[in-house]
């Protein structure tokens, strides 16, 4: 669906050419984004590790949201997590988080390394330009328990009746599990990039 884009870039190709303030941007994303992956892929191994899989399950469902509200806070920007099979309906990507999720895919169908995908995006969206980014989260090891292709019974009884209509199973390592999103306003001081519209 055409749109019109204030701007956009293909973060997987060199960053020349971005304004200073969208490139602040970027580097302030991926500090977030690494913040609210460290903590989250600790209390799932300190979780699976001490306890099993159906623990893990109590990490995602209830220490997960947390840990994202923390990192919003202290950035001052959401952070979130999304994938075009999402075990929670609430996590289920908009219009735009579809559109990159799908490149992400056909990138990764390509052979990229989904822990490589980035994408960013100064956007209009009525009330004033939004920057928004994702970066791909790869399935690791501590993914499959509970999203893999072989799932335990006592994990998958776990599952259905905190998530009935969960789609987040059939995983394997490397693939693409989903992003990370980030949502911000822009403030004054960032100038805006030259417009293009492909990703």
């Amino acid at each position: 669906m055409p749109r019109k884009l204030i701007a956009a870039w293909l973060l997987m190709l060199p960053l020349a050419g971005l304004a200073a303030g969208e490139d602040a941007y970027v580097t302030d994303s991926r500090k977030a984004v690494a913040d609210f992956s460290a903590a989250l892929k600790s209390e799932l191994e300190a979780a699976l590790y001490t306890a099993g899989p159906v623990k893990a399950i109590e990490v995602c469902q209830l220490k997960a949201p947390g840990i994202a509200d923390q990192v919003s806070q202290a950035r001052g920007f959401r952070i979130a997590r999304t994938s075009l099979k999402v075990r929670n309906p609430a996590n289920a990507p908009d219009a735009w988080e579809r559109s990159v999720l799908e490149q992400f895919q056909a990138q990764r169908d390509k052979g990229a390394d989904p822990g490589q995908l980035e994408f960013s995006e100064i956007v209009d969206q009525g009330g004033g330009p939004i920057f928004r980014y994702m970066k791909g989260i790869p399935t690791q090891g501590v993914c499959l328990a509970c999203h893999g292709t072989q799932i335990a019974p006592e994990v998958k009884a776990a599952l259905q009746p905190l998530y009935p209509q969960d789609q987040a199973r059939g995983f394997k390592f490397g693939d693409l599990r989903g992003a990370f999103s980030i949502t911000r306003p822009v403030t004054p001081d960032t100038k805006a990039a030259p417009a293009a519209d492909t990703y």
